[in-house]
């Protein structure tokens, strides 16, 4: 009998405490989320500046490895020569290169001796929106790679883009001088809008109409205020997160039926601090998408997208890594893998992998199955 009152004590207590953490937990993640938040933990100084872009150097690790997922990678003390640089995409908060210590893209590329930086976008107010996509992959990342080139004494760099830092450092190195770009990986880089899944039969559509109006009325997207055209991040979040609805219904789900496990709360506030906390489209990129991409698909052609004459993706002729996502429903493999159908690049490496368009950079399954691939690609190029 006394052995059944204390089960039934023990049990009564473990639901207590149990429920006393949930409580506790669900208060911090509620109204202190920030003391959750486990990204950014990877020192970094900012090396230059111009507006609301900072260019990041990541120095070499004080650690002699790092931990992550089961395995620990040695940091090596001399790594390639040649200095590589993240080009973000635009709207994103730069806590995805870096979102947990165990699981850091950044914390990865310099333990395995990368030189590495980093191009911040910043948060662009009013002002930027007169900026369009040319600005950014035609002088402002131009302006960010020569303070890498005179930081780290080497002319000639490697670019990871992401995304639109895909497409950036695509189109900026069909106008690069010969010699000044060694490398290019491309992480889920759109191309070929109009081929681009169940996007695609939307933007054709949308195609059609526009041009009809264009023809019609010679209006277009640019011949509108930018400012009308501003994308606030509270809105880019949103449509992120629309694009897989599930995945963000059941991501809260796991959080409600794990809240008594601190851990599990930490990583939940982590990621979705990120997805939360997207930054603005500027109006006249907002212009060039609709124009140039999704109505015209210029990058579909091999054109850039510019205004007048321009260098064409056939003047890009350097190696290139395509990483695409299997369950990437915002850039298909068949949109991004169309470059190949214009560069003039010698060595080009595509791989279709497991994930949508972030989990191709940071999940469980970048960290084991592609991190170590691109530096391997880069190692064996420099």
């Amino acid at each position: 009998m006394a052995s059944s009152i204390t089960a039934v004590r023990d049990r009564v207590a473990t639901r207590l405490r149990r429920s006393g953490m949930r409580l506790e937990h669900a208060c911090r993640y509620l109204f202190d989320r920030g003391s959750l938040i486990e990204a950014g933990q990877t020192p970094f100084t900012v090396i230059h500046s111009r507006g609301t872009v900072r260019l990041r150097y990541y120095p070499p690790l004080a650690a002699s490895g790092i931990e992550g997922l089961g395995s620990r990678q040695p940091a090596a003390r001399q790594g390639p020569r040649t200095p590589l640089v993240l080009v973000p995409p635009l709207a994103v908060n730069m806590r995805v290169y870096d979102l947990f210590p165990q699981r850091s893209l950044v914390r990865y590329l310099r333990a395995r001796g990368f030189e590495l930086y980093l191009v911040d976008w910043g948060e662009p107010g009013r002002a930027e929106d007169r900026l369009g996509l040319a600005d950014y992959f035609g002088t402002l990342l131009p302006a960010m790679l020569e303070r890498v080139r005179a930081h780290s004494g080497v002319r000639a760099v490697s670019l990871h883009g992401w995304s639109f830092g895909g497409l950036f450092s695509l189109c900026h190195a069909a106008q690069a001088a010969p010699g000044d770009i060694a490398n290019l990986v491309l992480v889920g880089t759109p191309v070929d809008y109009h081929d681009n899944g169940v996007l695609g039969e939307r933007y054709r559509a949308l195609s059609r109409r526009a041009r009809w109006l264009r023809r019609w009325t010679g209006l277009d997207a640019h011949r509108l205020p930018p400012g009308l055209l501003r994308s606030p991040g509270w809105l880019n979040a949103l449509v992120f997160k629309a694009t897989s609805p599930a995945a963000s219904a059941k991501s809260y789900l796991r959080l409600l039926r794990n809240l008594d496990d601190e851990a599990a709360v930490r990583a939940h506030a982590t990621q979705a601090a990120f997805l939360d906390d997207m930054v603005a489209y500027p109006g006249g990129v907002v212009a060039d998408f609709i124009d140039r991409l999704w109505v015209d698909n210029v990058l579909g052609s091999g054109r850039l997208p510019v205004a007048g004459e321009a260098p064409t993706l056939a003047a890009v002729d350097v190696p290139i890594y395509n990483i695409t996502g299997r369950g990437d429903a915002i850039v298909t493999p068949a949109c991004s893998r169309a470059m190949t159908r214009f560069v003039a690049s010698p060595d080009i490496t595509c791989e279709t992998v497991r994930g949508g368009h972030v989990g191709i950079v940071w999940s469980a399954t970048a960290r084991t199955e592609t991190w170590g691939r691109i530096a391997d690609w880069l190692i064996a190029r420099d």
